[in-house]
C-alpha cells in the first residue's frame, strides 16, 4: 500500500520522520500532518514557526495555521492567535465545525483555551534579543524591517487513501500587527483532494495569495499531469505573469504530492525540502529553479547540513 509524507524547508525533516513511522504503523494522514507540524513548533530553535518564532513589529509573536482533509474537504484555520502551544492542533479541531471554522486574533486564542489546548509563552529570550537587535539595525541603518517567512506546510498520504495538508508560520518578521499571509488561506497556502493529491505553499504570502497556486498545482494534478509537472507550471508561469504584470515576484516555494506518493517542488528561490514515502526513506533535497521552466533538485550535502545547524543555534549578540 502505498503512504507518504513531504514537507517545506530543512526544519520539518524530523516530523517527516516521525510522519513517515506514522504512516507505515497504518496511522492516519490527519495524525501524521499534526504530528509533522507539531515536531517544528515545539523545536525553539525554528525562528518562523511555532516557539521560538520572531514576532511582529510591536514585539508580540502572531501565529497562523490549517488544517484540511481531503477526503471530506474540512477546512479549520487560525490566524493570529497567541499563547497557545500548537495552533495546528486547534486548527484541527476547528476542522470539525460547520460553523466558525477559522478564527482569527483574540477568537482564535479565546477558543483554545475554552477548548483546553495548552496555554504557553511562545515568544522565547533568544526571539525577543533578535527582535531588538533587528530594531535598532532598522534605527540606525535604515533597513527593510521585513525578514523571513518560512512556512512549514506539509502533505500527507496514508495506506487508506486518505491525505491531509497542514500549515504553520509566525509569518513575516517584523510584519504589522494583524497581518495574514497566505498559510492560513486555503487554495493559497495548501489545497488538498484525496482523490487527486495536495499541495502546501512558503514563502511571502503577499504575493502567493495572488495565484491561489497550491489549488492551481492540484488542478494541475486532476488533469492528468505528473506531481512535477504541475508544480513546474503553475510556479514559473504565475512567477512570469506576476513579473510582468506586478512589476515583481516575491519568493515562494511549493511541494506536492498525489494519491500514489509521487511528489513534486517547484521554487523561484534556493529551496529545501523533505519527503519520504513507501518506496524512499525520508531524505532532505534541495532545489532550485532552472532553465526552461524546470526545477533543479540535488540531495543535501552533509556540509550544507552542519552549516545550518550551526547558523540557526549561533549566539545572538
Amino acid at each position: 500500500m502505498v503512504f507518504g509524507a513531504i514537507a517545506t524547508w530543512r526544519m520539518a525533516h524530523d516530523g517527516v520522520v516521525e510522519a513517515i513511522q506514522t504512516l507505515s504503523n497504518q496511522g492516519t494522514s490527519g495524525d501524521a500532518v499534526e504530528t509533522l507540524i507539531k515536531t517544528v513548533e515545539d523545536y525553539p530553535f525554528y525562528k518562523s514557526v511555532g516557539f521560538g518564532g520572531l514576532p511582529n513589529a510591536e514585539g508580540i509573536l502572531e501565529m497562523d495555521a490549517a488544517y484540511m482533509e481531503g477526503d471530506t474537504f474540512q477546512i479549520g484555520a487560525v490566524a493570529g492567535i497567541t499563547d497557545v502551544k500548537n495552533p495546528i492542533s486547534v486548527a484541527r479541531k476547528l476542522s470539525q465545525d460547520k460553523f466558525n471554522s477559522f478564527r482569527v486574533g483574540d477568537g482564535a486564542s479565546k477558543y483554545a483555551m475554552l477548548e483546553g489546548f495548552e496555554r504557553k509563552n511562545m515568544l522565547t529570550k533568544r526571539a525577543h534579543r533578535i527582535w531588538e537587535k533587528r530594531l535598532k539595525e532598522i534605527h540606525e541603518n535604515n533597513l527593510n524591517p521585513y525578514d523571513g517567512h518560512d512556512t512549514v506546510g506539509a502533505i500527507t498520504l496514508d495506506k487508506q487513501g486518505s491525505m491531509t495538508a497542514g500549515t504553520s508560520s509566525s509569518g513575516l518578521f517584523m510584519k504589522k500587527p494583524g497581518r495574514v499571509g497566505d498559510s492560513p488561506l486555503s487554495g493559497s497556502g495548501f489545497y488538498v483532494d484525496s482523490e487527486i493529491g495536495g499541495a502546501a505553499a512558503t514563502g511571502l504570502g503577499e504575493d502567493l495569495m495572488k495565484g491561489c497556486l497550491s489549488y492551481e498545482i492540484v488542478r494541475l494534478m486532476g488533469e492528468g499531469l505528473t506531481p512535477q509537472q504541475a508544480c513546474d507550471q503553475a510556479v514559473y508561469s504565475f512567477h512570469d505573469k506576476l513579473t510582468k504584470r506586478y512589476g515583481k515576484c516575491g519568493a515562494f516555494s511549493l511541494v506536492a504530492m498525489n494519491n500514489q506518493g509521487q511528489w513534486g517542488v517547484a521554487t523561484n528561490v534556493e529551496f529545501t525540502f523533505s519527503v519520504g514515502n513507501h518506496l524512499e526513506t525520508p531524505q532532505i533535497f534541495i532545489a532550485n529553479m532552472g532553465d526552461n521552466h524546470t526545477t533543479n533538485i540535488q540531495p543535501i550535502t552533509q556540509e550544507w547540513l552542519d552549516a545550518y545547524e550551526k547558523r540557526i543555534k549561533a549566539p545572538i549578540d
